[in-house]
């Protein structure tokens, strides 16, 4: 990660009008301990930065609980329910989609809550959702307030603008397709242009740059782009991680 480029420049760019890019770390599918979420915890230790783990209530351990609890910065969200797909044969799946009735998937969203109080305790989490798959009915989207949820992150595109209870994700490291890293380049330009497009007023600038990751689904590249590039954004002077409690107005 040597030398200039987009997002060097970017960056710089920032920090030659005085301006502070914001920006904030989700990571996904959090169920129980493991080694990928051990690299994962040391590597937000290394950068010291803070992040929101979004966790699958009907698999989530106790044992998940007691290891985040130890952890500074890190605030657990509730990941859907179970993370099964609903959507029909040939259909970008989803989870939390317009499949099925929206006060079906409200009542297991609800179901999810419970668990999330068992296992974490009422106060041991912050109440934001992320869909499965980034993906959400817009009708569950609406009721999302009534019931109970502070905030919501979904999707890889900005916000509409002013929409202070959603903040998404907008740089996903994975490639689905092939389930890899995406690669150096094409994740180091996604940071950039997302960067770029909130100091150029593109789109709703006080939304902050979401960074996204999937711990037990890195290979090797992905996480030596995380442990390299979270260091190098939090050490820059024009750059300032958000505290995801902080996310939601």
């Amino acid at each position: 990660m040597s030398g200039a480029d987009a997002l060097d420049r970017e960056l710089d760019a920032w920090a030659a009008a005085g301006r502070v890019a914001e920006a904030w770390w989700r990571d996904d599918d959090a169920t129980a301990p493991s080694p990928a979420l051990a690299r994962l915890l040391a590597a937000r230790r290394a950068a010291g930065v803070p992040i929101a783990i979004a966790v699958v209530p009907a698999r989530a351990r106790p044992e998940l609980a007691a290891l985040l609890a130890r952890e500074e910065g890190v605030v657990a969200w509730q990941h859907g329910w179970d993370h099964m797909n609903h959507a029909p044969i040939g259909a970008a799946k989803a989870e939390i989609g317009p499949h099925r009735p929206a006060a079906y998937v409200l009542g297991e969203l609800a179901r999810g809550m419970l668990a999330m109080d068992r296992v974490f305790g009422a106060r041991g989490w912050m109440r934001a959702l992320v869909p499965p798959h980034n993906r959400i009915a817009p009708a569950v989207a609406a009721a999302l307030p009534r019931a109970g949820y502070a905030g919501l992150s979904a999707g890889l595109e900005p916000r509409p603008r002013g929409a202070t209870r959603v903040v998404n994700a907008h740089v996903d490291i994975m490639d689905w397709g092939t389930r890899a890293f995406v690669g150096e380049v094409p994740a180091r330009d996604a940071l950039a242009a997302a960067f770029a497009a909130r100091r150029e007023g593109r789109c709703d600038p006080a939304e902050p740059v979401g960074f996204l990751t999937h711990h037990l689904a890195h290979d090797e590249a992905a996480w030596r782009f995380v442990e390299a590039i979270l260091p190098r954004l939090a050490a820059h002077r024009a750059v300032r991680f958000r505290h995801p409690e902080t996310l939601f107005g």
